[in-house]
């Protein structure tokens, strides 16, 4: 019951409660049950179901992605600078769009409306996608490599040594 409460919101300790825990001691209890190995796996378990059933991996995240960075203003304007009526605007400008405003404006003589549209953030939009486990555009290459004397091996030797002759090892090395 407690894997299937914490996949809601992802809270352990109001997964504990709702799972039946006493609310004293959820913040213990859920911290001690995401620690268990069982647990662990469940919630895993269930998560990977979840996302088999709605469809969501790493390939549809990268995709979305995708497409809202190539949204492009031209696909919802007119020839003449208006906004295209939305039922005519392609699936990724109605499902992705921030926010849109409409203000009526009217004096006397005149009437128009003011229509506002906020894009999503492009450059989280980027950042997200060079964060993705496909693309790693922000991963750093770094390698480090140990090697001996002019760039050959390192050399090691064992060898059994009395106390005495570690000490002595120590020494030298140390200067």
């Amino acid at each position: 019951m407690f894997c299937r409460e914490y996949l809601i919101d992802l809270n352990a300790t109001q997964a504990a409660i709702r799972a039946g825990y006493s609310a004293k001691t959820a913040n213990r209890t859920a911290s001690e049950n995401l620690s268990k190995p069982d647990i662990k796996l469940r919630i895993a378990e269930l998560k990977a179901q979840r996302n088999d059933l709605v469809g969501i991996n790493a390939e549809y995240v990268l995709n979305r992605l995708i497409e809202i960075d190539q949204m492009d203003v031209l696909d919802i304007l007119l020839q003449n600078g208006e906004l295209k009526p939305i039922k005519d605007w392609p699936k990724v400008w109605r499902t992705t769009l921030s926010g849109m405003d409409v203000v009526e404006m009217a004096s006397a003589d005149s009437a128009a409306l003011l229509k506002k549209i906020k894009w999503p953030d492009k450059v989280k939009n980027l950042e997200l996608l060079g964060r993705h486990v496909s693309v790693q555009a922000f991963k750093d290459n770094v390698k480090n490599e140990v090697t001996g004397a002019d760039g050959g091996p390192v050399r090691t030797e064992i060898t059994n040594l009395t106390p005495e002759q570690v000490a002595e090892a120590y020494r030298k090395m140390m200067g």
